[in-house]
């Protein structure tokens, strides 16, 4: 049996108890709230035992993307057996629409087990240990970037950071683009991210061009996968007021356009962020990515980093939520009714022409991330081997990120 026959059996068996709930007159709690006991294979864990699986998940999820599912996969399906691995597959699946899709992996285990609260608490221990390591960095970091040493380990890590993105742009597109029309799009995206044209505005014309496309693929599918502010009295809390509000929007509107998971939100928020209100400088927003990489957890956390730069911990708190706020969103409101959405006809046009668009801005933004950093042939031939390494002998990231710590380290001493 296929994994889609397997989701599609996993939906109806679950239709089928929800019904039954309803015609015994119960107000269809999630599945855990329905049985206190364990039933074919499945049991209920305590809340607290769910959120400190999902503690010890953001804290050794190195490796990002199916890195984690595959930890999430191990512990909620094979230790806790809190949930099938059919509906954790289907989970998974619509994970993949908006956002980063471990944190919405772990919005839809949280749902089905303990509801809209079981969403948030599930997101927010996952998130937790990744969005308070870069906070510890960042402080570190903007204090501390001119010694040698970090700077000597930021330089290295940053090529293989660039590797890393060329190397997702490589897996993403050998599992998105299918067809002449597809690469033709991908093709065209990155042409268009290399002169500036902005990412929302690529993205946008990509959907639209999906959308009237006559036939779409059936194979088209989601991707799988200066120092801080500081607070001065009553006078500081109108710039710091506006600079939280102006970090709330620009995120939030990042997290609307976030399709395709980490590396592919790269593009955009180089754009909103460097070139567009000049927070970072190139170097910093490389860097921010570096340390990003380094920690558990998304890549996406990126944003913590970006807010801190601006306005301290508040600032950073309310740039990670306001990214990943419009994923969570949906992400609960499909939760509850996920069959329906899964085989969408109009949702599959409009992948058909984002997906490939994706690939372009990701190798697009691998590109113009290099031009500050690939510049003598020693940074080249350790971007190759690193590239070598991703993709054709398939290291782990962290790994590789190890590789080039420990790589630049030795080049400082």
């Amino acid at each position: 049996m296929t994994n889609a026959e397997l989701s599609k059996r996993s939906i109806e068996l679950r239709d089928a108890a929800d019904a039954r709930d309803a015609a015994e007159g119960k107000n269809s709690p999630p599945f855990s709230k329905r049985d206190a006991q364990t039933q074919d294979g499945i049991a209920r864990i305590p809340l607290r035992t769910l959120l400190l699986s999902f503690l010890k998940i953001g804290a050794t999820g190195f490796g990002g993307g199916m890195a984690i599912i595959s930890l999430m996969e191990d512990e909620i399906v094979g230790k806790q057996k809190a949930m099938s691995s059919e509906e954790f597959v289907t989970g998974v699946g619509l994970s993949q629409f908006l956002g980063a899709f471990p944190v919405n992996t772990a919005l839809f285990i949280g749902c089905r087990l303990y509801g809209f609260a079981g969403a948030l608490l599930s997101a927010g221990t996952f998130l937790l240990p990744s969005v308070s390591l870069v906070i510890l960095l960042s402080a570190l970091y903007f204090k501390f970037h001119a010694l040698p040493a970090l700077d000597g380990i930021l330089r290295v890590v940053n090529i293989v950071v660039i590797a890393l993105i060329v190397s997702a742009a490589w897996s993403l597109g050998r599992r998105v683009v299918h067809s002449p029309r597809g690469l033709a799009i991908a093709t065209a995206a990155f042409i268009a991210s290399v002169v500036h044209v902005h990412p929302v505005l690529i993205l946008l014309i990509a959907a639209v061009i999906g959308l009237l496309l006559a036939k779409v693929d059936g194979r088209a599918e989601m991707p799988r996968g200066s120092a801080p502010m500081q607070s001065q009295g009553l006078t500081s809390l109108i710039p710091l007021f506006g600079k939280i509000t102006s970090l709330g929007t620009t995120f939030l509107k990042a997290g609307l356009f976030f399709f395709g998971g980490g590396f592919a939100l790269i593009p955009l928020l180089q754009a909103l962020i460097v070139q567009q209100h000049q927070w970072l400088t190139p170097k910093e927003f490389l860097d921010g990515i570096a340390i990003s990489s380094l920690t558990p957890g998304p890549i996406a956390v990126i944003a913590t980093f970006v807010g801190y730069r601006e306005a301290g911990v508040l600032g950073a708190l309310t740039s990670t939520i306001a990214l990943f706020l419009p994923g969570a969103i949906l992400m609960i409101w499909i939760s509850r009714g996920y069959g329906q959405f899964r085989h969408s006809k109009p949702l599959r046009r409009v992948l058909a022409g984002v997906n490939p668009a994706t690939i372009g801005l990701v190798l697009g933004a691998g590109v113009s991330l290099g031009r500050g950093s690939l510049t003598s042939l020693t940074a080249i031939s350790f971007f190759l081997v690193c590239l070598v390494l991703l993709t054709r002998l398939k290291w782990p990231p962290p790994v590789v990120l190890g590789l080039g710590a420990i790589v630049g380290l030795l080049s400082v001493v």
